[in-house]
């Protein structure tokens, strides 16, 4: 049975997360979102106005914990190896209704994170997304003569927009959504850092998050958070196991998983009973995580298991 969150349960979430240089967030929704991410040694602050986030002189993140929001932790196979995420979820029906098609001004940016960047004009860029507009924040002259002539129709290029935003001499990029916002002030810098993309031939498939994303129905995926990964750094590169990592998302998952999935798991390690749950995408993810941990040296083979632990 999933427990339902407390705000103080939500709130502890976030901040234990926020105070982890290695934990990346996102944004956003299938094929368009903004990553905050920072180095180990980054200097970050948090934020002064109540809202839950960070800043660092590349980007930043606000997050305002929504009445209806709902964590799922989750991991998923890879060649190799495995993710793991923890969405941040809303009810479908708690969504705004799909935004603007064309870009459009939208007066001062009120919500910037920096403050000095409070005047500064904000642009809908009119992708017309539910989970999360995409805008954009010019401080300069020629960059608002820029995204003023493009006001009242669609975005030519959103792939290349986006793709250039964020650099020198191009707008910040700010994901905005009901949980929040991630800005990308620059992204032309050293990994980890801010990033953003946006995908118009993904976006056209209208889905709301991977298929292989464990997402129980009737929830939307608005955000993510990554916390370190006990095979691969900050950067993405392989690295020896870390024990601390795994053990802590593993604390997550009993928290926020899928509770017959984190049974399944449990049994396919041989630590409980078989849930008896019936074979399908899901069910073969989970026998695939256990196996590459078990090859990781996160837990010892299950007796009498040899073999079996990839099949389901």
């Amino acid at each position: 049975m999933r427990h339902p969150p407390t705000d103080t349960a939500l709130r502890d979430l976030i901040l234990a997360q926020l105070a982890e240089p290695g934990t990346a967030w996102s944004l956003g929704t299938f094929g368009a979102a903004a990553e905050f991410r920072r180095g180990p040694d980054e200097p970050a602050r948090p934020l002064a106005d109540g809202r839950l986030g960070l800043c660092t002189a590349r980007g930043g993140i606000a997050l305002v914990p929504h009445p209806d929001l709902v964590p799922v932790a989750y991991e998923t196979a890879l060649p190799g190896g495995w993710s793991h995420a923890v969405a941040l979820c809303l009810p479908e029906t708690a969504l705004p209704h799909p935004r603007r098609g064309a870009v459009t001004a939208l007066g001062l940016d009120r919500e910037a994170l920096d403050p000095d960047a409070r005047d500064e004009p904000l642009f809908d860029l009119g992708l017309g997304l539910g989970p999360v507009a995409l805008l954009a924040r010019a401080g300069d002259a020629e960059g608002r003569a820029r995204l003023a002539a493009l006001g009242g129709a669609p975005l030519p290029d959103p792939d290349a927009f986006v793709a250039a935003s964020g650099r020198a001499g191009h707008p910040a990029l700010v994901f905005a959504g009901p949980l929040g916002r991630v800005e990308v002030l620059r992204s032309d810098g050293p990994p980890p850092g801010p990033r953003a993309h946006a995908v118009a031939q993904v976006l056209r498939l209208g889905r709301t998050h991977v298929a292989t994303a464990p997402i129980p129905p009737g929830l939307v995926p608005c955000a993510h958070i990554q916390p370190p990964h006990p095979l691969r750094d900050g950067a993405g590169a392989p690295c020896p196991f870390r024990r601390a990592h795994h053990d802590a998302f593993q604390t997550l998952l009993e928290r926020w998983g899928d509770p017959a999935l984190v049974a399944l798991k449990r049994h396919r390690l041989g630590l409980g009973p078989d849930p008896g749950l019936a074979p399908d995408r899901r069910t073969r993810a989970v026998a695939r995580v256990a196996a590459a941990q078990i090859e990781a040296g996160a837990y010892p083979e299950p007796r009498g298991t040899r073999g079996e632990v990839t099949e389901c």
